[in-house]
């Protein structure tokens, strides 16, 4: 029996130092990994001993791209252990600046990173040659999500104005009404963006997911809600531990996270609108139908186009939020330390960042567990793997890598959104 190895030493467009091993023996798979040998950073013993207030600043270290989603659960969590309920007014600048982090990360990786499977070429150097259109105005939507987190967070990496109890200083509110102009293009350039990736020859495939996100009637959900599932699932975030379990695998620095029955699940775009789809406004509804898209997708190649649908809502909630902007004053609730348990969940551009915290009486963390989105979706991820693989027989070794490093692509993984490297090796027996 002839034995194939394909090896991939170098892959971009992924956040991160991973390698996918998959050891084909005929048409079964013998073995299949998904790596993660980036170094663990142990940022939960880094916050052991440190007071309470410190976390959202520590945390935001975690990830250059999406650092708002660490500081608003670490915030969160901090602040239901300390007592505090923060006002409307810091509630909706904090939704705010939340829609900036998902216009730039979702626009970086849905014309950047994932557009180019699609269109044939390496890299998003090539589509400005090719589309200088879509790079124009994937840069312009870019940098209206960083402007939103630069005036509110202080700057887009890392922000230095957000705090336990709100911020440290509200913005005027001239400078938010600002963005009105900029945000109405926004919406409207997401939503021609998503229209036009719509046309794009997408895989056929599909799976039964159990889309795990956080879910509200009231709104659709960035900062607040429960944590719901398409399979009943229906819990408090206090409960998440009690619902999610973790564990080490000797193939990944990340833990694996499974359903409390051993089940994989997904996070991120397609499950958030899988479960929530009805709270989109009717605009974001009407380009998802356009672009051929029912309440539900099980396509995991077709996140792209829920990602842009995602910017179009975030360029419309920003737009509904400073229209009706009032600077918080306070800008910030203080409260004494104390000791307490606290929990936060709030939904980062790829799926839940779930937070929890106990506290000792002078307020300094005792303990700390964060659970990032992307070790939840790596069971999924290979279980997907498995079924492209399975799937694509047919292809030859060039072809089957590049369909299996797209299906990690789906799901924008951020292993450290630091390094981006991947190696891939094909064994066929």
């Amino acid at each position: 029996m002839t034995e194939r190895r394909i090896r991939l030493d170098l892959l971009t467009r992924v956040e991160g130092e991973g390698a996918l091993y998959v050891k084909l023996r005929g048409d079964e798979i013998e073995k299949l990994e998904f790596r993660i040998f980036e170094p663990p950073r142990f940022f939960e013993a880094l916050l052991r001993g440190r007071p309470a207030t410190d976390a959202p600043d520590i945390t935001s270290r975690i990830c250059g791209i999406c650092p708002v989603a660490y500081v608003m659960s670490a915030s969160q969590a901090v602040e239901q252990a300390l007592g505090i309920a923060i006002s409307p007014e810091i509630r909706a600048l904090r939704r705010l600046i939340y829609c900036g982090e998902w216009i730039q990360s979702h626009v970086l990786h849905a014309a950047m990173l994932h557009a180019p499977d699609f269109l044939g070429l390496p890299d998003a150097m090539e589509i400005a040659r090719a589309e200088p259109d879509l790079v124009r105005t994937a840069l312009r939507l870019k940098k209206l999500g960083n402007t939103l987190m630069e005036l509110i967070g202080g700057r887009a990496v890392h922000p230095v104005n957000t705090r336990v109890g709100g911020f440290y200083r509200a913005p005027d509110a001239d400078r938010i009404a600002a963005l009105v102009p900029e945000l109405e293009w926004g919406a409207g350039a997401a939503r021609d963006m998503a229209l036009a990736f719509s046309r794009f020859a997408f895989p056929d495939d599909a799976a039964d997911y159990t889309c795990v996100s956080l879910v509200n009637p009231d709104e659709y959900p960035i900062l607040e809600g429960r944590i719901g599932s398409n399979r009943g699932l229906d819990i408090g975030i206090e409960a998440f531990s009690g619902a999610i379990r973790e564990s080490q695998v000797a193939h990944s620095n990340a833990l694996h996270a499974h359903l409390s029955d051993g089940a994989p699940y997904m996070v991120g775009p397609l499950a958030r609108y899988a479960n929530n789809h009805d709270r989109l406004p009717e605009a974001c509804r009407q380009t998802a139908r356009e672009a051929g898209l029912g309440p539900v997708e099980r396509n995991p190649f077709k996140s792209i186009l829920v990602r842009m649908i995602e910017v179009q809502f975030a360029c419309l909630e920003a737009l509904r939020l400073a229209q009706s902007y009032v600077a918080p004053s306070p800008a910030c609730i203080e409260a004494p330390p104390r000791a307490g348990e606290g929990f936060g969940c709030t939904e980062a551009p790829r799926g839940i960042c779930h937070h929890s915290y106990v506290l000792d009486d002078d307020g300094t963390l005792v303990s700390a567990r964060i659970v990032p989105p992307t070790s939840q979706n790596q069971p999924q991820i290979e279980a997907d793997l498995a079924r492209v693989v399975l799937n694509s027989l047919d292809l030859d070794d060039d072809a089957l890598r590049q369909r299996c490093e797209q299906a990690i692509r789906t799901y924008d993984p951020c292993i450290s959104c630091a390094t981006h490297f991947l190696k891939l090796t094909v064994d066929r027996a």
